[in-house]
């Protein structure tokens, strides 16, 4: 069986969501199965795996519906993509495709560093859903991230093919010596974008009323957005990193009182795993997907009340509390790893492979 991982989402020079996803299941896939990467961009090798590869046309190029032209060329046995987007007109292999949310039908703002015309085109797209449906339904089987997005997609009806979780996971960070004491600062950390719908200004406003805290936001900022959270609530202690390494990540997690989320919709949840696999606290919005990722360890807030996170706060400072959680959260990340990730979804090839093998058999 011969596999290609559609990589032309990975990032250039620092990932995102989907492109994290795709490093990790394409790295400890190839150590169960030989795997051919697609890019688009050599620059996007940085941050992949060494493994063979092949040039092709970018994922947002108008030549997008047609890219199954070029990767008939690698002779694949089944294609697996990271998106639902990829093109598959004349293609004559399995192809996996995977749909990890369904935020953009409710906040319907697209990723900035999108083309314009695929701005557009993003926006129309989520006003319904049977585009959506027509996506999913060219694949033979459809990959998740969550039993949350699950769920939905059931619900939605937004898919006749086999539907499989295949669940995010988080990249290895330097573990602090365990068991962890609890910190002597208090530092709260944010690791996330500032779309409205992770709702920044609920943990902005509820650090006003915790002069003790300091609430360390690390993603990249712009001035405007910045200027407005500064301004939102000024006695609030805020530290914008406006982007920090790997290894800054790690150092901060490994100190920090918690890791705080107010978000109001996710597909996953990947800072929740990082923040629980070194022993940090994770408190967070209460919505389904948090629940499924953040389980018993973590602490739950109402997002739309600044007063809640800051109660749940207060909580983690009681007697045993912050080392109860710490060990609970170190329990909880271990339930993600991409080595079970790749090992599902390699099972899930082989059995595509072979369901399209039999439907294709010439018959007798």
């Amino acid at each position: 069986m011969k596999i290609v991982v559609d990589c032309r989402y990975t990032r250039i020079g620092q990932h995102d969501g989907i492109s994290r996803f795709t490093a990790g299941i394409v790295g400890e896939l190839a150590k169960l199965h030989p795997v051919t990467m697609l890019i688009s961009d050599r620059r996007q090798l940085d941050l992949l795996p060494d493994l063979p590869w092949q040039l092709v046309t970018g994922p947002t190029s108008v030549r997008e519906p047609f890219v199954a032209r070029q990767v008939r060329k690698l002779r694949p046995d089944l294609v697996f993509s990271p998106m639902q987007t990829m093109g598959s007109a004349g293609r004559d292999y399995a192809l996996l495709l995977t749909l990890h949310d369904l935020i953009y039908y409710e906040n319907r703002t697209p990723p900035r560093d999108l083309p314009a015309f695929v701005r557009v085109l993003w926006r129309l797209y989520h006003l319904a859903w049977w585009p959506q449906r027509v996506l999913l339904n060219r694949a033979d089987a459809v990959v998740t991230v969550s039993e949350t997005t699950a769920g939905l997609i059931r619900r939605r009806r937004l898919t006749k093919r086999t539907l499989e979780v295949i669940p995010n996971a988080a990249d290895e960070l330097p573990v602090p010596a365990l068991p962890r004491p609890r910190p002597t600062t208090k530092r709260l950390v944010y690791m996330g974008s500032y779309m409205p719908y992770k709702n920044v200004d609920t943990l902005v406003r509820a650090v006003e009323f915790l002069p003790d805290h300091e609430l360390h936001l690390l993603s990249r900022i712009s001035r405007a957005e910045h200027d407005r959270l500064a301004a939102l609530a000024p006695a609030a202690r805020l530290v914008f990193h406006g982007g920090v390494t790997d290894a800054e990540y790690a150092d901060l997690l490994a100190g920090a009182t918690a890791l705080v989320h107010g978000s109001r919709a996710e597909g996953f949840g990947i800072p929740l795993v990082e923040s629980m696999r070194v022993g940090t606290p994770v408190v967070v919005s209460d919505i389904p997907i948090f629940r499924e990722i953040g389980g018993d360890a973590a602490i739950y807030f109402d997002p739309d009340q600044p007063r809640a996170l800051v109660e749940a706060l207060r909580d983690l400072e009681a007697e045993g509390e912050w080392e109860r959680r710490s060990a609970a959260s170190l329990e909880q990340a271990s339930r993600f790893t991409w080595a079970t990730s790749a090992e599902r979804l390699l099972a899930l090839m082989r059995r595509t492979v072979a369901a399209r093998a039999e439907r294709t058999a010439p018959r007798r």
